[in-house]
């Protein structure tokens, strides 16, 4: 007993000792004082900040508690690098979290708008100044758009003289557009915007390619005017005068009195053939001979009766030549040449092939065929076959082709549609 009593006292002494040591109360003093130090220094960050008025800061040996709400998700996530920047902290034990009360999670946005709101008011003379100076940069772009000159004097149709206007209203808006946003100091807005609308204008060409093929085509079609209303025409195989060329497509009307509507694509990039584009036209056919016939006499004979024929022009001459060996005897080519504006094509070929099958026989020459003859001996009294008496031309006109361009002018008229073609067809 002697003992534990002992032990006893000297434990009571070495605590008493241990209470009155000073340098441990100096120590516990200093940790407080730093630690509420640090507590009213993140008080003060997360006051300036604003939006953590729900949220509780407690700091004990260096280690900071957030406990509370906020409206953001992201203002809590925030807190644990806003403790750790401060001096003294040790670590961080974050509690806070999203809260859920309707009133406060609208508070914030209804602040916003109301600044937002009082900036807008506050910029609202210089709003009225851009917007003023916007409104005449395009006024004025629309007044040099709407003048006649020079634009019709510098395009060819007034379809590109249009495309010229519209390139210069665009270009007004653009300054307009710049002007505004540099007196309000958002410049930086107008490149964000271009940058969308070529965005948007690229996915829009992908989408719509082959109306941009057209509508380019038709561009470069009625620059360079390859062809006119009224112009006969053959398109990659496709024959017919021409309608009207459009932003989309070039019409023709057949020989038939069909419509025949071509991409301008197709047109742009394929072989185009212009019959109408000079007035002397040249029409072709074959005739033949038999084998023993005298040939250059017969050649010299077609000649001289396609070129006596009162529609065939004396410059280029009329000629004929042997074209080839075929079974049943010789082929010649004759040629002519007509002023496609007063005489029709295939009617002159047409009276050109009658009279000359005409002139052959009566000059004593034979035009063979494929069918297999049987020769019969005549008699005294069958009759000689006699020559066919000297025959007049028979007078040919462009007729046929009035009649198509009547056609046309009428499908012109009643159409309504866009032409991007600069006048008519071949003038007398």
């Amino acid at each position: 007993m002697r003992v534990m009593s002992l032990i006893a006292l000297l434990l009571c002494l070495a605590q008493g000792a241990r209470a009155q040591d000073p340098t441990t109360a100096i120590d516990t003093t200093a940790t407080t004082a730093q630690d509420s130090a640090i507590a009213a220094r993140l008080r003060d960050i997360l006051g300036v900040l604003g939006g953590y008025d729900a949220v509780t800061v407690k700091v004990n040996e260096g280690v900071v508690t957030f406990d509370g709400t906020v409206t953001d998700p992201a203002d809590a996530t925030r807190l644990d690098d806003l403790a750790n920047r401060v001096t003294g902290v040790v670590a961080t034990r974050n509690s806070v979290v999203e809260t859920a009360d309707v009133g406060a999670r609208l508070n914030p946005a209804v602040a916003r708008f109301q600044a937002r709101g009082a900036q807008i008011l506050a910029y609202l003379p210089l709003l009225a100044v851009a917007a003023a100076l916007f409104a005449l940069i395009v006024w004025v772009g629309l007044w040099v758009a709407r003048r006649p000159q020079p634009w019709n004097r510098l395009a060819p149709n007034p379809f590109i003289a249009e495309i010229y206007r519209q390139i210069l209203r665009l270009a007004f808006v653009v300054l307009g557009l710049v002007v505004a946003l540099d007196i309000l100091n958002a410049t930086a807005l107008l490149g964000t915007i271009l940058g969308a609308a070529g965005i948007v204008g690229l996915a829009l060409g992908f989408a719509v390619k082959d109306t941009v093929e057209n509508f380019i085509a038709s561009i470069m079609l009625s620059i360079r005017q390859p062809f006119q209303p009224n112009d006969m025409v053959e398109i990659n195989g496709d024959q017919g005068k021409v309608i009207r060329l459009t932003s989309r497509a070039t019409i023709l009307l057949s020989n038939d009195g069909n419509h025949i509507h071509i991409p301008n694509a197709t047109v742009f990039s394929n072989r185009l053939i212009n019959y109408t584009r000079n007035a002397e036209r040249r029409f072709i056919f074959p005739i033949g001979v038999t084998r023993d016939a005298d040939l250059d006499a017969a050649r010299r004979l077609v000649e001289t009766t396609v070129q006596s024929l009162p529609f065939v022009l004396a410059t280029p001459a009329a000629q004929a030549w042997i074209d080839r060996l075929d079974p049943g005897g010789v082929v010649m080519q004759a040629t002519g040449w007509i002023d496609q504006r007063t005489t029709s094509p295939a009617l002159a070929q047409s009276e050109a092939i009658r009279l000359v099958k005409r002139a052959l026989e009566g000059g004593g020459f034979e035009i063979p065929d494929n069918i297999q003859g049987v020769r019969m001996v005549t008699t005294a009294s069958d009759p000689a076959p006699s020559a066919p008496e000297n025959e007049h031309p028979t007078p040919v006109s462009a007729s046929h082709e009035e009649a198509l361009e009547s056609m046309i002018e009428s499908e012109r008229r009643k159409d309504g549609m866009a032409d991007l073609l600069s006048g008519g067809g071949l003038s007398e």
